[in-house]
């Protein structure tokens, strides 16, 4: 892997992972143009998703603090209610992670060949989330100030969906928690903290495969020098996306979200069937 192939799947994997149009998805249509497979694409993959959790820590840190600080508080645990913002919060990030659980434990070598069924089964899911976009555009529920346990699990369920390549993470939660009624701005801060611990856990688990394999076997056909450049464009670029995509969310405009979705799914799809 070039340096060059390096940088422009660290800048796609730093805009996808917060826009709504599918990191896993881009990368795949990437790796297939750009003939990558094998050990040493997964090990960048791994690289540019730890990159992009990082950017999201930068960017959304006053949060992260605000819910440790509030935890720690002392305070009283006999009910939900009774409990301060950042607690209930850090317990929704929790129950919202059940799902995604269930899913990498019991399913894992379920969604890893799905994962390699080719570019046919991007484009489809890409057009999903299309649709998922479009009908969170047009659909004008009340907005609610604070996600509750049972929306947090439901949001988890659209992430724990989301495993399928194609399919975006931000754009499912971020549509599902609107379709709920959740405020833009609650739900776009929401979804982006939720993914921090289910991405660090695959992350170290995927670290320890490549340690079982051997790092040398991981990093054959990678310089260091590559994963640093796509480390350092994940990372930016997924900083500058991060604040993009909460101030759209805000506006509304996930509609030009859900058209681009459409013409690279359909790309997609018919890529697949002339290669």
């Amino acid at each position: 892997m070039s340096w060059l192939e390096a940088l422009i799947l660290g800048i796609v994997q730093g805009l996808t992972e917060f826009l709504p149009v599918s990191s896993s998805g881009h990368l795949t249509i990437l790796s297939n143009l750009f003939g990558l497979e094998g050990e040493s694409n997964l090990t960048m993959i791994v690289v540019l998703h730890v990159a992009t959790v990082l950017s999201t820590l930068c960017i959304l840190w006053k949060e992260v603090v605000w819910i440790f600080k509030d935890f720690f508080t002392k305070q009283s645990w006999k009910s939900y209610s009774g409990l301060n913002k950042g607690t209930r919060y850090a317990i929704n990030i929790l129950i919202s992670m059940i799902p995604v659980g269930i899913v990498g434990f019991f399913f894992k070598d379920t969604v890893e060949e799905i994962f390699g069924s080719g570019l046919l089964i991007v484009g489809i899911m890409l057009l999903v989330t299309a649709a998922l976009l479009a009908f969170s555009y047009f659909a004008k529920p009340r907005q609610r100030e604070e996600i509750s346990p049972l929306h947090a699990f439901v949001i988890g369920i659209a992430q724990a969906v989301a495993v399928m390549p194609g399919l975006s993470r931000s754009g499912s939660t971020i549509a599902t928690g609107l379709l709920l009624g959740n405020k833009k701005e609650k739900i776009a801060q929401f979804s982006f903290l939720m993914v921090i611990p289910p991405v660090l856990g695959e992350a170290l688990l995927d670290v320890m495969d490549i340690a079982e394999q051997g790092f040398s076997t991981a990093m054959n056909g990678i310089s260091a020098g590559s994963m640093i450049v796509g480390f350092l464009a994940a990372f930016i670029t997924g900083c500058l996306a991060c604040k993009w995509m909460i101030n759209i969310v805000k506006k509304g405009k996930l509609i030009w979200f859900a058209i681009y979705c459409l013409i690279v799914g359909i790309f997609a799809i018919v890529y697949s069937q002339l290669c």
